[in-house]
């Protein structure tokens, strides 16, 4: 049992003082308690290798939960953001007496008789009785004021070893310095699931995949999704096998028909799960033919379908998986609470050699972009008012823990973190542009209303245009730089919206829009559109860069260099409208009235004329889910692409990872006259 723990006991610590470690205060970074963020993931492998500067621990099979401690209260979280608290009540009560203030990472485990964590029965746990939990943490991200994301995993651990006392379910998982294919063969005689290689100076990283964590499996495990169950003529059980899949693209793909692994007494709770999931339609993207014969059963049994909404996630074990994606082989392991079904994928091993070797090659790549003091937060989570100075300017920041975001809790502190770390990003295509200010004082679910004019509204260092309506002399407000964006954004601006043109040459817009935009039409036609607009422009030789619009549709931008009037940009969009809804008359439409739409996807080119505004790339939208109007790679624009893909949870590490890849629509510009004559040659 030296590979589970070779730690030396140390007596159970309750209730005492203890002093932060030196390691902790000289590494971390001073930060308030942390609300709530997702656990770092690792990279799939398909067979374990020997490295310097990696470590190697037990792959536990049971369930991921990052542990809250803020002294006696704990909160234990899932993967998926539910609380363990109550499931898991002896782990909670646990920590609870550790009197702790740490974040810890770490898996709920159920150890069998010889020691080896077991899914089967942790999923099955309901009390004591059933047995023993345990929690193995194998990290520490945030400690007595200090948060220690960029700590290196070695010291981080290190800490842990120093301030985690002895506690029969509180367990330091061991990581050890060993050739990783010793470990995984020790670990592959222990019957156990697999391993997790990580690089010894990886920092942590919230929510993303990495590739400084590496996990290698023994057993072939998958998670699935349920689409449907079915029942065999004649028998006595509830039902005979699942029908599991998972998501590709959105649409849920046929994986195979799981007939073992459960027990009547899971049988009959699963099939209460089941109960209100029950529908008419198959779920999947083709129909399975679950009656289908092979060589070990030439006459199947006639079975009986019942499909379910996709919802519930299990674990299964199997033998392979064929060329055309379907298990051999496979047995039921327990049902998922941690997962959230939409995010079911096929996990498909990576090659080892290439991955370690691009790991080495991101860190450098890491080292040489990252810059010291680089942004993390603005404001703290602790207080409801703050002031900051911006650019030598204070700003008052107020009713932050208002929620701007019902369902997804997102408060008016969190909008103005997020505007505050990619401010230098978003500056250049607001800077020098009239904004027409979208207010949302209440959150998106509140009352909202347009300001254009702020003569006399706003601080004297802010930036003004004007301009003269009904023979009143009024002001547009004018972003130069940072604080004025964090000055918007705290007026409850949660989008931003800038004009095509700068101050400096007002009539001269800086490109050329082309604004897809839905009515009932699914998103894949819009994608469709985007693609077809793409090839229109490039068998022109025009450049043209898109973004998601953060709400329905997708938008695509010409870069026009401020060469051309707002009439030359409309009239130059009108007519790539025009070939474009020829080239996909059935459901596009270039009707300025709704009414003449009829239902199709209106194709506007109107957006290219004085002082109309869209969403900034980079900007918020009052939508639901706190959607991002993101830049993206033309690749990107495929089926399967959603809105929801780019929220302000995971934009911030987009944005660091892909840099500003909508940078070209603010360059030199193309030759209109040049432009319009290749389109008319093309398309006569």
């Amino acid at each position: 049992m030296a590979l589970i723990s070779n730690r030396k006991k140390r007596p159970v610590r309750s209730g005492r003082k203890r002093k932060t470690p030196a390691s902790s205060r000289k590494a971390g970074i001073r930060a308030p308690f942390p609300e709530r963020f997702s656990p770092m993931l690792a990279t799939l492998v398909d067979k374990p290798f020997d490295a310097d500067n990696w470590l190697f621990e037990v792959k536990w099979d049971g369930y991921r939960a990052l542990a809250f401690c803020n002294k006696n209260n704990v909160s234990l979280i899932s993967r998926n953001n539910k609380s363990f608290n109550e499931k898991f009540y002896p782990i909670t009560t646990a920590l609870e007496k550790l009197n702790l203030s740490a974040v810890l990472d770490g898996e709920i485990i159920i150890s069998n008789k010889e020691g080896i964590s077991s899914f089967g029965d942790l999923q099955n746990w309901r009390s004591e009785a059933d047995g023993e939990l345990l929690y193995y943490v194998f990290d520490l991200l945030w400690l007595d004021g200090y948060l220690l994301f960029d700590v290196p995993l070695q010291q981080r651990r290190e800490i842990l070893n120093e301030i985690l006392p002895a506690h029969p379910p509180i367990q330091l998982s061991q990581s050890f310095n060993a050739p990783g294919t010793t470990f995984y063969e020790v670990a592959r005689k222990m019957n156990m699931e697999g391993i997790i290689a990580k690089k010894a100076d990886s920092v942590y990283t919230p929510g993303v995949r990495t590739r400084d964590w590496l996990k290698i499996k023994i057993a072939k495990r998958q998670e699935v999704v349920i689409g449907g169950f079915t029942r065999n003529e004649g028998t006595t059980k509830l039902f005979s096998s699942l029908l599991v899949g998972v998501f590709e693209n959105g649409e849920l793909h046929y994986t195979g028909k799981i007939g073992t692994g459960f027990t009547d007494k899971e049988q009959r709770a699963m099939i209460a799960q089941f109960k209100p999931l029950i529908r008419s339609t198959c779920p999947f993207d083709v129909e399975p033919d679950y009656n289908k014969p092979s060589r070990f059963r030439p006459n199947p049994p006639k079975a009986k379908a019942t499909w379910l909404q996709p919802q519930l996630v299990c674990e299964v074990a199997f033998a392979e998986i064929t060329s055309d994606g379907v298990m051999r082989h496979p047995s039921f392991e327990g049902m998922r609470i941690d997962k959230n079904a939409k995010e079911v994928k096929a996990e498909k091993a990576k090659p080892t050699k290439k991955v370690v070797k691009e790991s080495i090659l991101h860190k450098e790549k890491i080292i040489t972009r990252r810059k010291p003091g680089e942004r993390k937060t603005l404001l703290n989570p602790g207080e409801k008012q703050q002031e900051r100075s911006i650019n030598g300017h204070t700003l008052k920041f107020t009713n932050l823990n208002k929620i701007y975001w019902p369902k997804e809790k997102i408060t008016k502190r969190d909008m103005l973190n997020y505007y505050y770390q990619v401010a230098p990003v978003i500056l250049p295509y607001l800077k020098d542009r009239p904004q027409s200010l979208n207010r949302f004082p209440n959150g998106i679910d509140g009352e909202s209303f347009y300001q254009k004019n702020v003569m006399g509204k706003i601080p004297p260092w802010i930036n003004t245009f004007p301009y003269t309506s009904e023979g009143i002399k009024k002001s547009f407000l004018v972003p130069v730089r940072e604080a004025d964006v964090l000055y918007m954004a705290s007026l409850g601006c949660i989008e931003l919206n800038p004009w095509s043109s700068r101050v400096q040459k007002p009539d001269n817009p800086d490109w050329c829009i082309i604004d897809l935009d839905p009515d009932k039409n699914p998103f894949n036609q819009v994608i469709k559109a985007a693609q077809v607009t793409r090839e229109v422009l490039q068998s022109a030789d025009i450049p043209c860069y898109c973004k998601t619009s953060g709400s329905t549709g997708i938008h695509i931008y010409i870069p026009l260099g401020a060469k051309y009037l707002y009439e030359d940009s409309r009239e130059f969009g009108r007519l790539i409208a025009t070939i474009v809804h020829k080239q996909i008359p059935r459901f596009t439409s270039i009707e300025r009235a709704t009414a003449d739409r009829k239902g199709k996807l209106y194709i506007d080119f109107l957006q290219n004329r004085p002082q109309a505004t869209l969403a900034a790339a980079y900007s918020l939208r009052p939508k639901p889910g706190a959607t991002v109007s993101m830049p993206l790679h033309w690749e990107e624009v495929k089926k399967g692409l959603k809105m929801k893909d780019f929220t302000i949870h995971n934009a911030v590490a987009r944005i660091k990872d892909e840099g500003d890849i909508f940078k070209p629509v603010l360059g030199k510009g193309i030759n209109m006259k040049t432009a319009i004559t290749a389109l008319q040659k093309l398309f006569k």
